[in-house]
């Protein structure tokens, strides 16, 4: 009697805890009986083998292992002719850990071909690996020993390490025939400038079971091993045909991966092998939003991997933008829908579902990963992930997508990969559908280990609903978009888009009307308008098309104004100014929640809102949680700035990121004021933060850049100095900034070691003009901040970069009060830590030497009355300007601590502090109307005050909403109180200005 569990030793070392098994349906009795016959078969294979310990595991009919093999073989064509074909490897399995074997055998494919081999022996091996690994794979996939992660890498491992041989032989024929001239014969992919990129899948690690590979084959010209340069793209493409020959050839061994080549740039015209010149003109000329996202998976896996590598970096600003990228969510929702519509797919069904590009499947997931990653890829390296599931959790740590989408996504896209496995074990095929009929759906849930059919119909069926879920909610309008909306509003949609056709639809009019706006009429004639395309946003086709699709939502937003119909013109204003309307629809089309903050901020903000129609691209910064979630210290805004830097190709376009991160950032800062979401008491700091992190990384590329010309002058050190409001960190959103130069070197030194030297004043000279035209030239993207050096030493008549020591000097033996006065706000912001250092030191010093304090109390009152009557406040919210406004505050704070009545204060004091801490020195300084509290209240309504447009210095020039944010900061029960506590603020100041210092205008 035949044992029913062998014995230890004549176990399989496969593990796992699934078993393959058939089902029993109606359909499957004939299978099941199969089942039996098919491990007689392989008993006898086993037997005339001499694998003996096989012969008794499969003749064991009630053993758990060998009932899993008799599925496998009754239930997957494919892989029954590989066992039968193959008793020695199950037999070796009893001795050897199935992924140890697969493993030496992937490792091994790295030594090929060896010198004696031609390409027939070759394919024999290659052939012979993949079928060996591809059984011991499927065997340890369908017992559930390994990951499904796990074995998609080593079919990958397998893959690159077939084409990286096959590779290799092409070279080396090529070598021998003289075609090429190799730098290393035994390792002649070595600096040929000859690389395979892999796509897809492929890229990713990712490869399925039975799975084409996606290849493009490049090479560098410049790598010079082409006996005839002009010969090269014939030779190397004469190659890649031989490469595809040998990977793809079916011989008597059957074949190693499908290969194809079509992912190239314009396959029907470019040769099989191009050059990466050709390439990047046809990428940055031509290239798609799929290409992109094609590219997202691209590895270089054989050949050159080093000229591989160099090349995706040169193509990087064509695959990761540098502003945020809501147009490429359009570009793949119409590729997903034309995928659908070719293939017929609708509502999810089991029978025949495609789970690669069917409703709810593998494709969905990769667009959900990849849009995301395209949308904001360029600003954050981190998202540049090949593998779908390190994507998602990159995109739930930048703050994208939640932890739990993530998961569901992940545990999603690895179940669906196991079924397609599954589905190919089955006969070798290339394909991605479902079984079409029951029976074939039993047999596929048996040989995946499922229990019952109706159980892996359930996991089907909540898993594709769960994909789909995520899929319809990242594109906001649905699946269908545009073509297919549903919901109780879409009557009333449909008419609002009437009106760009004709502005007198009944039912248009009545819909807005419906909304809230007083004169529809008007407002449906400004609608035509926009589709007139008298505006460049809207000239374009798609461009109106994407508005079409916005416009219902765009309006109601707008109506929840409290001026609904000067809503309507405000961002008819903002529209005329836009350069493109395409991304900026993509944008709020993909984003509707961001719409009521729009519309806030064109009613609102004036400023902002001009901003935003010069470069729309600012908006971004609102969109990414990341940007969003908190107001980042001057640490991590470096840490982002350099991320963004990092794919900076040249000196111009470092200046334009710069001048793009600038501005966001500090369209950021005032949207957040403007919204509630940050304390007034925080803008200031944090457009200072702004401007500390981007003139320090400004001033590295200018000194680089300088330096390429002219070289350095020998142990230089520099000190940006930040003087002013960027001294005290208390910028505001268009404040300039205030520098001053320093430097120190070699007192030897005479002039610098460059190509084109410069004595020593020349060149800290022409570097801080070189800086100033950095920070104020009007590039694409605007001038990055105005800038002043006249606080330097002598003014505008001294030179515009100082030495340490002169600066030293000049201070201590010519400096004004005012001068000393303007030291009292100066911080170092950029430059060598050590030299920095010594200038606060030298900074602090200065301000400790003694002084007559009634000089200094004369100086700074006449100084203040000489402002005063040469200029003269432009209205109520000339806060600066106006009598008992911040310049009197500053000035008191300033005047305290050159008089010695504070103590403990370092140069650089936001002026706030100082005061507190002169407020302490004083009776009875304490309560709303104390100089700290005045200069909190002041500056403040500065700060959203410099939201409106340059010059609107009125109370009645602030829009309504701004008025009410500004009442709602001051604490005043509506707009109409703010002049009244303004006018009580500055009165209270002037008071304490006169009897601290005296009257300025005495």
């Amino acid at each position: 009697m035949e044992m029913t569990q062998t014995r230890g030793e004549d176990r399989l070392k496969i593990g796992g805890t699934l078993r393959p098994r058939i089902l029993e349906t109606d359909a499957s009795k004939d299978v099941a009986s199969k089942g039996a016959t098919w491990l007689a078969d392989l008993a006898k294979a086993a037997q005339e083998a001499g694998t003996e310990r096989l012969v008794r595991l499969v003749r064991s009919d009630e053993d758990e292992e060998a009932r899993a093999l008799g599925a496998i073989m009754a239930l997957s064509p494919y892989l029954r002719g590989s066992m039968l074909a193959r008793p020695a490897l199950l037999e070796m399995l009893f001795d050897t850990d199935v992924s140890a074997f697969v493993d030496e055998r992937i490792e091994a494919l790295s030594a090929l071909p060896s010198p004696e081999m031609g390409e027939g022996d070759l394919m024999k091996r290659l052939r012979e690996d993949k079928r060996d690994i591809a059984l011991c794979l499927a065997l340890r996939d369908l017992f559930g020993a390994g990951t499904v992660s796990k074995t998609a890498s080593d079919l990958s491992r397998l893959a690159e390490g077939a084409i990286g041989a096959a590779l290799r032989l092409g070279l080396r024929e090529a070598g021998k025939s003289g075609k090429l001239t190799l730098r290393d014969p035994d390792r002649p992919e070595e600096g040929s400038g000859l690389f395979v990129l892999a796509m897809g899948k492929l890229g990713a690690r990712e490869l399925n079971y039975s799975s084409d590979v996606d290849l493009i084959v490049f090479f560098d010209p410049d790598a010079g091993i082409c006996a005839d340069p002009m010969e090269a793209t014939d030779t190397f493409s004469r190659i890649v045909r031989r490469l595809v020959r040998i990977l793809a050839e079916r011989t008597a061994q059957g074949y190693v991966f499908r290969t194809d080549l079509r992912l190239r740039p314009d396959p029907g015209a470019m040769p099989l092998a191009i050059s990466t010149d050709m390439a990047m003109t046809y990428y940055e000329g031509s290239g798609r939003n799929w290409e992109r996202a094609a590219m997202i998976k691209a590895a270089p896996i054989a050949g050159d991997i080093a000229a591989g590598e160099a090349f995706l970096d040169e193509l990087s600003p064509f695959v990761w933008r540098k502003y945020l990228d809501f147009a490429a969510i359009a570009d793949i929702q119409d590729m997903k829908s034309r995928i659908d519509d070719h293939r017929g797919f609708g509502d999810i069904a089991i029978p025949g579902h495609n789970v690669k590009l069917g409703r709810g499947g593998i494709r969905e997931v990769e667009f959900f990963t990849q849009t995301q990653q395209l949308i904001a890829g360029g600003r954050n390296p981190a998202l540049r992930g090949r593998r779908t599931e390190d994507a998602l959790e990159a995109l739930t740590a930048g703050g994208w997508i939640e932890a739990q989408t993530a998961r569901a996504l992940t545990d999603a896209y690895w179940f669906l990969r196991r079924v397609e496995h599954g589905v190919q074990m089955v006969a070798d095929e290339q394909t991605h559908d479902l079984p079409a009929d029951e029976e074939g759906l039993g047999e596929l849930a048996g040989l995946l280990g499922f229990e019952s059919l109706p159980d892996f119909e359930k996991a089907l069926t909540e898993t594709f609903a769960l994909v789909d879920r995520h899929f319809t909610g990242l594109f906001k309008d649905g699946r269908k978009g545009r073509r297919a909306r549903g919901g109780a509003g879409d009557k009333d949609n449909a008419a609002v888009t009437r009106l760009l056709a004709n502005e007198e639809d009944k039912d248009g009019l009545d819909a807005i009307t419906a909304l809230g706006f007083a004169r529809p009429e008007d407002v449906a004639r400004i609608l035509r308008s926009w589709a007139y395309g008298r505006y460049r946003a809207t000239r374009t086709e798609k461009a109106r098309e994407r508005l079409t699709e916005v416009l219902p939502a765009l309006l109601n937003a707008l109506s929840q104004s409290p001026d609904p119909d000067g809503a309507v013109a405000a961002f008819d204003t903002f529209l005329a100014g836009l350069p493109s309307g395409i991304q900026f629809f993509s944008l709020i089309a993909s984003n509707p929640r961001i719409l009521e903050l729009l519309a806030l901020i064109i009613t609102a903000a004036p400023a902002l809102s001009a901003t935003m129609a010069q470069r729309p691209h600012v908006f971004d910064a609102l969109l990414d949680p990341a940007f969003f979630d908190e107001v980042p210290d001057r640490d991590l805004m470096a840490s982002r700035l350099d991320a963004f830097l990092e794919d900076a190709t040249d000196y111009e376009d470092v200046l334009a990121r710069l001048r793009i991160f600038a501005s966001e950032q500090r369209f950021l800062v005032g949207a957040r004021m403007l919204s509630g979401v940050v304390d007034l008491a925080e803008a200031g700091p944090a457009f200072s933060n702004i401007a500390d992190v981007v003139l320090d990384a400004l001033l590295e590329a200018v000194v680089g850049e300088f330096a390429r010309r002219h070289g350095q002058v020998k142990a230089m050190r520099l000190a940006l100095l930040g003087m002013g409001r960027l001294g005290s960190r208390e910028l505001t959103a268009n404040s300039d900034v205030d520098l001053i130069l320093l430097y120190d070197h070699d007192e030897e030194a005479d002039e610098s070691d460059g190509e084109k030297p410069l004595p020593v004043q020349v060149y800290f000279t022409r570097l801080t003009q070189r800086l100033i035209a950095a920070l104020t030239a009007p590039m694409r993207e605007g001038a990055l901040y105005e800038v002043d050096f006249r606080l330097r030493p002598s003014g505008n008549a001294g030179p515009l970069a100082t030495r340490l020591a002169t600066f030293r000097r000049y201070q201590e033996a010519e400096a004004w009060t005012w001068e000393r006065m303007a030291l009292t706000r100066a911080r170092v912001v950029a430059g060598d830590p050590d030299l920095g250092k010594l200038v606060e030191e030298t900074v602090e010093t200065l301000l400790a030497l003694p002084r007559e304090r009634n000089a200094v109390t004369e100086d700074v009152r006449a100084m203040r009355g000489r402002i005063e009557r040469e200029k003269p406040p432009r209205g109520a919210l000339d806060l600066k300007l106006r009598p008992g406004g911040l310049i009197d505050l500053e000035f008191i704070a300033q005047w305290a601590q050159l008089t010695g009545r504070v103590e403990g204060i370092t140069p650089g004091t936001p002026t706030a502090d100082v005061l507190a801490a002169f407020d302490h020195t004083l009776e009875g300084e304490e309560g709303p109307l104390s100089l700290a509290n005045s200069m909190a209240r002041l500056a403040g309504v500065m700060q959203l005050g410099r939201l409106t447009p340059m010059g609107s210095n009125q109370l009645g020039d602030l829009p309504p909403r701004l008025a009410d944010r500004l009442a709602n900061a001051l604490g005043c029960k509506d707009a109409e109180a703010i002049g009244p506590v303004l006018d009580e603020t500055t009165e209270a100041v002037r008071e304490r200005f006169k009897a601290l210092i005296g009257d300025p205008m005495v």
